[in-house]
Protein backbone atom coordinates (compact mmCIF):
# COMPACT_ATOMS: atom_id res chain seq x y z
CA UNK A 1 0.00 0.00 0.00
CA UNK A 2 2.63 2.91 1.07
CA UNK A 3 4.45 1.36 -2.31
CA UNK A 4 1.16 2.00 -4.43
CA UNK A 5 0.21 5.56 -2.73
CA UNK A 6 4.35 6.83 -3.20
CA UNK A 7 3.83 5.93 -6.73
CA UNK A 8 0.42 7.80 -7.11
CA UNK A 9 1.82 11.05 -4.81
CA UNK A 10 4.81 11.22 -7.78
CA UNK A 11 2.16 10.60 -10.94
CA UNK A 12 0.17 13.43 -9.32
CA UNK A 13 3.20 15.43 -8.93
CA UNK A 14 4.79 14.81 -12.40
CA UNK A 15 1.29 15.95 -13.72
CA UNK A 16 0.57 19.19 -11.98
CA UNK A 17 4.41 19.51 -13.53
CA UNK A 18 2.85 18.99 -17.31
CA UNK A 19 -0.15 21.21 -16.28
CA UNK A 20 2.02 24.25 -15.53
CA UNK A 21 4.63 23.80 -18.33
CA UNK A 22 1.87 23.57 -20.98
CA UNK A 23 0.67 26.56 -18.90
CA UNK A 24 3.35 28.87 -19.11
CA UNK A 25 4.10 27.88 -22.66
CA UNK A 26 0.29 28.87 -23.54
CA UNK A 27 0.82 32.13 -21.98
CA UNK A 28 4.32 32.49 -24.66
CA UNK A 29 2.10 31.86 -27.26
CA UNK A 30 -1.10 33.57 -26.73
CA UNK A 31 0.57 36.98 -27.82
CA UNK A 32 2.25 35.05 -30.49
CA UNK A 33 -1.60 33.80 -31.56
CA UNK A 34 -3.13 37.32 -31.23
CA UNK A 35 -0.50 38.92 -33.06
CA UNK A 36 -1.21 36.72 -36.24
CA UNK A 37 -4.60 36.89 -36.09
CA UNK A 38 -3.52 40.54 -37.58
CA UNK A 39 -3.32 42.00 -40.92
CA UNK A 40 -0.07 40.80 -42.55
CA UNK A 41 2.57 43.55 -43.36
CA UNK A 42 3.60 43.48 -46.85
CA UNK A 43 7.07 44.14 -48.48
CA UNK A 44 6.07 46.57 -50.75
CA UNK A 45 4.51 48.80 -47.84
CA UNK A 46 7.68 48.79 -45.83
CA UNK A 47 9.80 49.47 -48.94
CA UNK A 48 7.49 52.35 -50.21
CA UNK A 49 7.98 54.00 -46.52
CA UNK A 50 11.54 53.71 -46.59
CA UNK A 51 11.49 55.47 -49.55
CA UNK A 52 9.98 58.44 -48.09
CA UNK A 53 11.53 58.39 -44.48
CA UNK A 54 15.21 57.01 -45.02
CA UNK A 55 17.57 59.95 -44.20
CA UNK A 56 20.37 58.55 -46.00
CA UNK A 57 18.56 58.34 -48.88
CA UNK A 58 16.99 61.57 -48.73
CA UNK A 59 20.51 62.70 -48.24
CA UNK A 60 21.56 61.21 -51.32
CA UNK A 61 18.80 62.85 -53.52
CA UNK A 62 19.34 66.12 -52.16
CA UNK A 63 22.85 65.71 -53.37
CA UNK A 64 21.70 65.23 -56.89
CA UNK A 65 19.30 67.55 -56.60
CA UNK A 66 22.10 69.89 -55.51
CA UNK A 67 24.35 68.58 -58.59
CA UNK A 68 21.58 68.94 -61.12
CA UNK A 69 21.45 72.88 -60.74
CA UNK A 70 24.98 73.54 -61.09
CA UNK A 71 24.81 73.20 -64.84
CA UNK A 72 22.53 76.08 -65.57
CA UNK A 73 25.58 78.43 -63.17
CA UNK A 74 28.27 77.31 -64.93
CA UNK A 75 27.43 77.90 -68.47
CA UNK A 76 26.16 81.59 -67.40
CA UNK A 77 28.56 84.44 -68.50
CA UNK A 78 30.42 85.91 -65.66
CA UNK A 79 28.83 89.29 -63.63
CA UNK A 80 29.09 92.06 -65.39
CA UNK A 81 30.91 94.77 -63.86
CA UNK A 82 29.74 98.40 -63.67
CA UNK A 83 32.69 100.94 -62.90
CA UNK A 84 32.57 104.31 -61.55
CA UNK A 85 36.20 106.43 -61.54
CA UNK A 86 37.40 109.88 -60.87
CA UNK A 87 40.49 111.69 -62.03
CA UNK A 88 41.73 114.73 -61.33
CA UNK A 89 39.39 115.74 -58.53
CA UNK A 90 40.03 118.45 -56.06
CA UNK A 91 41.16 118.41 -52.51
CA UNK A 92 37.79 119.00 -51.27
CA UNK A 93 36.44 115.75 -53.05
CA UNK A 94 34.02 117.59 -55.17
CA UNK A 95 33.39 115.13 -57.74
CA UNK A 96 31.40 116.99 -59.96
CA UNK A 97 34.76 119.48 -60.59
CA UNK A 98 36.47 116.42 -61.22
CA UNK A 99 38.64 116.63 -64.56
CA UNK A 100 37.10 113.02 -65.82
CA UNK A 101 34.64 110.91 -64.47
CA UNK A 102 34.16 107.91 -66.11
CA UNK A 103 31.37 104.92 -66.03
CA UNK A 104 32.02 101.91 -67.32
CA UNK A 105 30.04 99.16 -67.96
CA UNK A 106 32.41 95.17 -68.91
CA UNK A 107 31.69 91.69 -69.72
CA UNK A 108 33.87 89.18 -69.62
CA UNK A 109 33.43 86.64 -72.33
CA UNK A 110 35.18 82.86 -72.72
CA UNK A 111 36.31 81.83 -76.04
CA UNK A 112 33.32 80.17 -77.87
CA UNK A 113 32.55 76.54 -76.93
CA UNK A 114 34.44 76.70 -73.18
CA UNK A 115 30.99 77.38 -71.54
CA UNK A 116 28.87 74.78 -73.47
CA UNK A 117 32.38 72.30 -72.34
CA UNK A 118 31.56 73.48 -68.93
CA UNK A 119 28.07 72.81 -68.81
CA UNK A 120 28.86 69.56 -70.43
CA UNK A 121 31.23 68.26 -67.45
CA UNK A 122 28.73 69.57 -64.61
CA UNK A 123 26.01 67.54 -66.24
CA UNK A 124 28.19 64.32 -66.07
CA UNK A 125 28.56 65.41 -62.32
CA UNK A 126 24.57 65.63 -61.51
CA UNK A 127 24.55 62.55 -63.79
CA UNK A 128 26.93 60.80 -61.28
CA UNK A 129 25.14 62.21 -58.42
CA UNK A 130 21.91 60.85 -59.74
CA UNK A 131 23.06 57.04 -60.36
CA UNK A 132 24.53 57.37 -56.83
CA UNK A 133 21.56 58.08 -55.37
CA UNK A 134 19.63 55.15 -57.24
CA UNK A 135 22.56 52.83 -55.83
CA UNK A 136 21.78 54.22 -52.55
CA UNK A 137 17.45 53.53 -52.93
CA UNK A 138 18.99 50.24 -54.46
CA UNK A 139 20.86 49.61 -50.66
CA UNK A 140 18.25 50.62 -48.72
CA UNK A 141 15.75 48.29 -50.23
CA UNK A 142 18.26 45.34 -49.86
CA UNK A 143 18.62 46.26 -46.41
CA UNK A 144 15.00 46.83 -45.85
CA UNK A 145 14.12 43.24 -47.34
CA UNK A 146 16.53 41.00 -45.67
CA UNK A 147 15.41 42.59 -42.03
CA UNK A 148 11.72 42.20 -43.18
CA UNK A 149 12.55 38.66 -43.60
CA UNK A 150 14.96 38.13 -40.90
CA UNK A 151 11.44 39.64 -39.24
CA UNK A 152 9.42 36.55 -40.82
CA UNK A 153 11.65 33.84 -39.95
CA UNK A 154 11.36 34.69 -36.18
CA UNK A 155 7.41 34.38 -36.26
CA UNK A 156 7.90 31.52 -38.45
CA UNK A 157 10.47 29.71 -35.74
CA UNK A 158 8.24 30.66 -33.09
CA UNK A 159 5.13 28.79 -35.16
CA UNK A 160 7.20 25.53 -35.60
CA UNK A 161 8.02 25.58 -31.65
CA UNK A 162 4.54 25.72 -30.98
CA UNK A 163 3.73 23.04 -33.15
CA UNK A 164 6.83 20.97 -31.79
CA UNK A 165 5.22 22.07 -28.40
CA UNK A 166 1.81 20.24 -29.21
CA UNK A 167 3.87 17.05 -29.79
CA UNK A 168 5.97 17.18 -26.88
CA UNK A 169 2.94 17.26 -24.88
CA UNK A 170 1.48 15.02 -26.86
CA UNK A 171 4.05 12.69 -26.94
CA UNK A 172 4.13 13.50 -22.27
CA UNK A 173 0.56 12.74 -22.12
CA UNK A 174 1.37 9.34 -23.68
CA UNK A 175 4.25 8.64 -21.27
CA UNK A 176 2.09 9.76 -18.69
CA UNK A 177 -0.31 7.13 -18.98
CA UNK A 178 2.20 4.36 -19.84
CA UNK A 179 3.96 5.16 -16.60
CA UNK A 180 0.66 4.96 -14.67
CA UNK A 181 0.16 1.08 -16.24
CA UNK A 182 4.12 0.27 -15.04
CA UNK A 183 4.61 -0.02 -18.99
CA UNK A 184 8.00 2.61 -18.24
CA UNK A 185 9.75 4.15 -16.07
CA UNK A 186 9.85 7.17 -14.64
CA UNK A 187 12.25 8.43 -16.65
CA UNK A 188 10.38 8.64 -19.88
CA UNK A 189 7.93 11.26 -18.16
CA UNK A 190 10.80 13.60 -17.20
CA UNK A 191 12.36 13.35 -20.44
CA UNK A 192 9.28 14.78 -22.09
CA UNK A 193 9.26 17.31 -19.41
CA UNK A 194 12.96 18.40 -19.86
CA UNK A 195 11.72 18.33 -24.10
CA UNK A 196 9.18 20.71 -22.57
CA UNK A 197 11.47 22.98 -20.96
CA UNK A 198 13.69 23.37 -23.60
CA UNK A 199 10.91 24.41 -26.21
CA UNK A 200 9.48 27.17 -23.19
CA UNK A 201 13.31 28.64 -23.54
CA UNK A 202 13.10 28.51 -27.22
CA UNK A 203 10.15 30.53 -28.14
CA UNK A 204 11.27 32.67 -24.95
CA UNK A 205 14.51 33.67 -26.90
CA UNK A 206 12.25 33.73 -30.33
CA UNK A 207 9.84 36.20 -28.53
CA UNK A 208 12.54 38.61 -27.43
CA UNK A 209 14.52 37.89 -31.25
CA UNK A 210 11.13 39.54 -32.63
CA UNK A 211 11.98 42.30 -30.68
CA UNK A 212 15.63 43.05 -32.53
CA UNK A 213 14.59 42.45 -35.30
CA UNK A 214 11.59 45.41 -35.32
CA UNK A 215 14.63 47.36 -34.10
CA UNK A 216 16.30 46.71 -36.97
CA UNK A 217 13.40 47.59 -39.16
CA UNK A 218 12.09 49.93 -37.49
CA UNK A 219 15.93 52.26 -37.62
CA UNK A 220 16.31 51.86 -41.33
CA UNK A 221 12.73 53.32 -41.59
CA UNK A 222 13.50 56.22 -39.71
CA UNK A 223 10.55 55.29 -37.93
CA UNK A 224 10.77 56.56 -33.76
CA UNK A 225 8.68 54.56 -30.85
CA UNK A 226 8.58 50.94 -29.96
CA UNK A 227 5.01 50.08 -31.72
CA UNK A 228 5.14 46.42 -32.64
CA UNK A 229 5.11 45.21 -36.43
CA UNK A 230 2.06 43.06 -38.34
CA UNK A 231 3.47 39.72 -38.99
CA UNK A 232 5.37 39.70 -42.79
CA UNK A 233 3.43 38.15 -45.22
CA UNK A 234 5.37 34.43 -46.67
CA UNK A 235 7.09 35.41 -49.37
CA UNK A 236 6.41 33.50 -52.54
CA UNK A 237 7.70 30.21 -53.33
CA UNK A 238 11.45 30.40 -53.96
CA UNK A 239 12.52 30.14 -57.66
CA UNK A 240 15.01 31.80 -60.21
CA UNK A 241 13.97 33.37 -63.04
CA UNK A 242 17.17 33.79 -65.13
CA UNK A 243 20.19 32.35 -65.60
CA UNK A 244 23.59 33.54 -64.18
CA UNK A 245 24.66 34.82 -68.10
CA UNK A 246 21.24 36.61 -67.95
CA UNK A 247 21.60 38.25 -64.56
CA UNK A 248 24.99 39.41 -65.50
CA UNK A 249 24.13 40.90 -68.59
CA UNK A 250 21.03 42.90 -66.92
CA UNK A 251 23.67 44.09 -64.35
CA UNK A 252 25.77 45.65 -67.13
CA UNK A 253 22.37 47.48 -68.38
CA UNK A 254 20.92 48.01 -65.58
CA UNK A 255 23.57 48.45 -62.51
CA UNK A 256 23.64 52.46 -61.61
CA UNK A 257 27.05 52.23 -60.55
CA UNK A 258 28.14 51.08 -63.90
CA UNK A 259 25.83 54.31 -65.59
CA UNK A 260 27.45 56.38 -62.91
CA UNK A 261 31.20 55.30 -64.40
CA UNK A 262 30.43 55.68 -67.69
CA UNK A 263 28.73 58.76 -67.19
CA UNK A 264 32.40 59.65 -65.23
CA UNK A 265 34.28 58.31 -68.12
CA UNK A 266 31.97 61.27 -70.45
CA UNK A 267 32.81 63.59 -67.90
CA UNK A 268 36.47 63.01 -68.47
CA UNK A 269 36.17 63.27 -72.63
CA UNK A 270 34.58 66.64 -72.06
CA UNK A 271 36.78 67.68 -69.35
CA UNK A 272 40.39 66.69 -72.13
CA UNK A 273 37.95 68.88 -74.47
CA UNK A 274 37.96 71.90 -72.29
CA UNK A 275 41.58 71.48 -71.63
CA UNK A 276 42.21 71.35 -75.06
CA UNK A 277 40.16 74.52 -75.68
CA UNK A 278 41.86 76.55 -72.54
CA UNK A 279 44.82 77.25 -74.79
CA UNK A 280 42.59 79.88 -76.70
CA UNK A 281 42.11 83.18 -75.85
CA UNK A 282 39.34 84.84 -73.67
CA UNK A 283 37.97 88.14 -73.86
CA UNK A 284 36.74 91.56 -72.00
CA UNK A 285 34.43 93.93 -73.90
CA UNK A 286 33.32 97.26 -72.09
CA UNK A 287 31.50 100.61 -72.37
CA UNK A 288 32.18 103.61 -70.78
CA UNK A 289 30.50 107.33 -70.38
CA UNK A 290 32.76 110.21 -69.82
CA UNK A 291 31.72 113.32 -67.77
CA UNK A 292 34.41 115.91 -68.28
CA UNK A 293 34.46 119.36 -66.03
CA UNK A 294 36.59 121.49 -68.51
CA UNK A 295 36.03 119.22 -71.82
CA UNK A 296 33.34 118.00 -73.60
CA UNK A 297 31.88 114.43 -72.50
CA UNK A 298 31.52 111.82 -74.51
CA UNK A 299 31.54 107.64 -74.60
CA UNK A 300 34.52 105.03 -74.84
CA UNK A 301 34.70 101.28 -75.68
CA UNK A 302 37.30 98.41 -74.91
CA UNK A 303 38.18 95.01 -76.29
CA UNK A 304 41.28 93.05 -74.13
CA UNK A 305 42.16 89.12 -74.91
CA UNK A 306 44.45 86.89 -72.79
CA UNK A 307 47.67 85.95 -74.30
CA UNK A 308 47.70 81.94 -73.52
CA UNK A 309 50.25 81.33 -76.16
CA UNK A 310 52.63 83.61 -73.53
CA UNK A 311 52.53 80.16 -71.18
CA UNK A 312 52.41 77.05 -73.79
CA UNK A 313 53.58 74.36 -71.20
CA UNK A 314 50.57 75.58 -68.39
CA UNK A 315 47.90 74.39 -70.88
CA UNK A 316 50.01 71.52 -72.06
CA UNK A 317 50.08 70.01 -68.60
CA UNK A 318 46.35 70.77 -68.39
CA UNK A 319 46.11 68.96 -71.00
CA UNK A 320 48.09 65.66 -69.67
CA UNK A 321 46.42 65.85 -66.76
CA UNK A 322 42.79 65.82 -68.34
CA UNK A 323 44.20 62.91 -70.59
CA UNK A 324 45.61 60.95 -67.79
CA UNK A 325 42.56 61.40 -65.59
CA UNK A 326 40.54 59.80 -68.49
CA UNK A 327 42.94 56.91 -68.73
CA UNK A 328 42.13 56.16 -65.26
CA UNK A 329 38.05 56.63 -65.32
CA UNK A 330 38.27 53.84 -68.60
CA UNK A 331 40.16 51.45 -65.92
CA UNK A 332 37.59 52.55 -62.91
CA UNK A 333 34.89 51.22 -65.24
CA UNK A 334 36.66 47.94 -66.27
CA UNK A 335 37.08 47.28 -62.72
CA UNK A 336 33.41 48.02 -61.69
CA UNK A 337 32.47 45.60 -64.18
CA UNK A 338 34.64 42.97 -63.23
CA UNK A 339 33.51 43.57 -59.56
CA UNK A 340 29.94 43.50 -60.28
CA UNK A 341 30.12 40.65 -62.17
CA UNK A 342 31.67 39.05 -59.24
CA UNK A 343 28.57 40.42 -57.51
CA UNK A 344 26.35 39.20 -59.25
CA UNK A 345 27.96 35.13 -59.52
CA UNK A 346 28.54 35.46 -56.00
CA UNK A 347 24.62 36.24 -55.04
CA UNK A 348 23.53 33.95 -57.60
CA UNK A 349 25.10 30.96 -56.50
CA UNK A 350 24.30 31.76 -52.91
CA UNK A 351 20.25 31.88 -54.21
CA UNK A 352 21.03 28.54 -56.26
CA UNK A 353 22.43 26.82 -53.20
CA UNK A 354 19.79 28.14 -51.14
CA UNK A 355 16.96 26.84 -53.50
CA UNK A 356 18.35 23.56 -53.89
CA UNK A 357 17.99 22.85 -50.10
CA UNK A 358 14.63 24.41 -50.16
CA UNK A 359 13.54 21.83 -52.59
CA UNK A 360 15.53 18.68 -50.99
CA UNK A 361 14.11 19.51 -47.53
CA UNK A 362 10.57 19.86 -49.44
CA UNK A 363 10.45 16.98 -51.43
CA UNK A 364 12.31 14.61 -49.08
CA UNK A 365 13.24 15.84 -45.62
CA UNK A 366 10.37 17.15 -44.37
CA UNK A 367 7.88 14.09 -45.67
CA UNK A 368 10.51 11.46 -44.29
CA UNK A 369 10.56 13.35 -40.84
CA UNK A 370 6.98 13.50 -40.71
CA UNK A 371 6.34 9.94 -41.58
CA UNK A 372 9.21 8.18 -39.36
CA UNK A 373 7.89 10.75 -36.40
CA UNK A 374 4.07 9.16 -37.19
CA UNK A 375 6.08 5.16 -37.23
CA UNK A 376 7.92 6.31 -34.21
CA UNK A 377 4.79 7.36 -32.04
CA UNK A 378 3.13 4.30 -32.46
CA UNK A 379 5.68 1.97 -32.09
CA UNK A 380 6.22 3.59 -28.58
CA UNK A 381 2.34 3.42 -27.75
CA UNK A 382 2.84 -0.48 -28.53
CA UNK A 383 6.36 -0.93 -26.71
CA UNK A 384 8.21 -1.71 -29.45
CA UNK A 385 9.89 1.48 -29.77
CA UNK A 386 12.08 3.41 -27.07
CA UNK A 387 11.47 6.57 -25.59
CA UNK A 388 14.56 7.92 -26.57
CA UNK A 389 14.01 6.92 -30.42
CA UNK A 390 10.68 9.00 -30.20
CA UNK A 391 12.29 11.63 -28.32
CA UNK A 392 14.94 11.75 -31.30
CA UNK A 393 12.21 11.86 -34.17
CA UNK A 394 10.64 15.06 -32.40
CA UNK A 395 14.12 16.46 -32.37
CA UNK A 396 14.32 15.63 -35.69
CA UNK A 397 10.79 17.31 -37.10
CA UNK A 398 12.28 20.23 -35.18
CA UNK A 399 15.69 20.18 -37.14
CA UNK A 400 14.02 19.55 -40.85
CA UNK A 401 11.36 22.30 -40.30
CA UNK A 402 13.53 25.05 -38.94
CA UNK A 403 16.28 23.86 -41.75
CA UNK A 404 13.63 24.32 -44.03
CA UNK A 405 12.54 28.13 -42.70
CA UNK A 406 16.39 28.77 -42.74
CA UNK A 407 16.70 27.87 -46.55
CA UNK A 408 13.64 29.90 -47.36
CA UNK A 409 14.80 33.01 -45.67
CA UNK A 410 18.44 32.57 -46.97
CA UNK A 411 17.05 32.27 -50.59
CA UNK A 412 14.89 35.58 -49.73
CA UNK A 413 18.16 37.32 -48.78
CA UNK A 414 20.61 36.08 -51.26
CA UNK A 415 17.79 37.05 -54.12
CA UNK A 416 17.48 40.68 -52.59
CA UNK A 417 21.78 40.78 -52.55
CA UNK A 418 21.15 39.15 -56.54
CA UNK A 419 18.74 42.37 -57.24
CA UNK A 420 20.75 44.61 -55.60
CA UNK A 421 23.93 43.29 -57.53
CA UNK A 422 21.87 43.52 -61.18
CA UNK A 423 21.13 46.78 -60.16
CA UNK A 424 16.53 46.56 -60.50
CA UNK A 425 14.02 44.46 -59.38
CA UNK A 426 13.42 40.72 -61.09
CA UNK A 427 10.05 39.38 -60.99
CA UNK A 428 9.46 36.00 -59.98
CA UNK A 429 6.65 33.39 -61.38
CA UNK A 430 4.03 32.85 -58.63
CA UNK A 431 3.77 29.02 -58.80
CA UNK A 432 0.54 28.78 -56.74
CA UNK A 433 -1.03 31.44 -58.98
CA UNK A 434 1.08 31.12 -62.68
CA UNK A 435 1.41 34.60 -62.99
CA UNK A 436 4.45 36.64 -62.61
CA UNK A 437 5.04 38.98 -59.30
CA UNK A 438 6.18 42.00 -58.42
CA UNK A 439 6.79 42.47 -54.97
CA UNK A 440 7.61 46.12 -54.72
CA UNK A 441 5.19 47.37 -57.42
CA UNK A 442 5.32 48.01 -61.04
CA UNK A 443 7.86 51.26 -60.90
CA UNK A 444 11.59 51.24 -62.61
CA UNK A 445 13.88 53.60 -62.17
CA UNK A 446 16.51 54.22 -64.69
Amino acid sequence: MGMGASRSSRRASWSSCCLGTVAVLAGVLSAAGARAEEARLRLSDVIAEARGHNPGLAAAQARARAAAAVPRRVVALDDPVLSYEAWNAPESLRLDEADNNIFRLSQKVPFPGKRALAGEVAARDAEMMAKDARGTELDVIAGITKAYYDLWRVHRLIAIYAREKDLVQRVAHIAEQKYATSEVSQSDVLRAQVELTHLVNRLHTETLAIRGAEAELRGMLSRPGTDSFQVPEDPLPPALPLTLEAASNVAIDERPELASQRAAVAREEAAVRLSERARLPDFEFSVGRFENAQGRDGFGAMASVTLPIAQPGKYDAGVSEAQARLSAQKAELRRAEDRIRREVAQAFVRAETALSQYELLTTTHVPQAEQALSVTESGYQTGAVDFLSLIDSLRQIEMVHTDHIEAQVEFERAYADLERAVGRELPRLDTNRGNTNQRRGSERHG
